[in-house]
C-alpha cells in the first residue's frame, strides 16, 4: 500500500466526496488541507451548491476535469455507489479515509480495479510533510 500511497500523493487532481461546509468535520478539512498543497481539489456532495465562494459539485460526472484520485468521507453505503460513478469516470485511484470503509466496499473496489488505500488518513499525512 506504500507505493500506491506515494502515487496517488504525486497526482494532482483529486476530488473529495463528503465535502462539507463545517469547519469542525474531515470532509471540510481535508477540502482545505488539499488545496493548502496545491491540490486541484473538487468539493463533491449534493447538498452544496458552494462551500467559501467554491463550487461543490452534486456528482462526479458534473466534475469539468477527470480527477485522478477520489477521497472518500462518506459511510460505505453511499460509497458504494459513488464507487459506480468513478468507474464511469475513468477514475484510478480511491483513498477510503478511517470510518468510510467495510469489508464490502473494499472488495467492490478492489474487484472494479480501483488502486485503493484504506487504514490511512490524507489529513494527517499532509500535516506530517508539513512538519518535515
Amino acid at each position: 500500500m506504500k507505493k500506491i500511497k506515494e502515487e496517488m500523493l504525486e497526482k494532482k487532481l483529486w476530488a473529495v466526496v463528503g465535502v462539507t461546509g463545517n469547519k469542525d468535520k474531515y470532509g471540510y478539512k481535508i477540502w482545505k488541507k488539499l488545496i493548502q498543497h496545491n491540490y486541484e481539489t473538487y468539493g463533491v456532495n449534493p447538498n452544496y451548491d458552494e462551500i467559501e465562494g467554491e463550487k461543490i459539485y452534486h456528482f462526479l460526472k458534473e466534475l469539468p476535469k477527470k480527477v485522478d484520485v477520489i477521497d472518500m468521507v462518506v459511510p460505505p453505503k453511499i460509497g458504494t455507489h459513488t464507487l459506480d460513478e468513478a468507474k464511469e469516470a475513468g477514475v484510478e485511484y480511491i483513498w477510503f479515509q478511517p470510518g468510510t470503509f467495510n469489508d464490502e466496499i473494499v472488495n467492490k473496489a478492489k474487484n472494479m480495479g480501483f488502486k485503493i488505500l484504506y487504514d490511512d488518513c490524507i489529513l494527517a499525512t499532509l500535516v506530517k510533510l508539513e512538519k518535515k
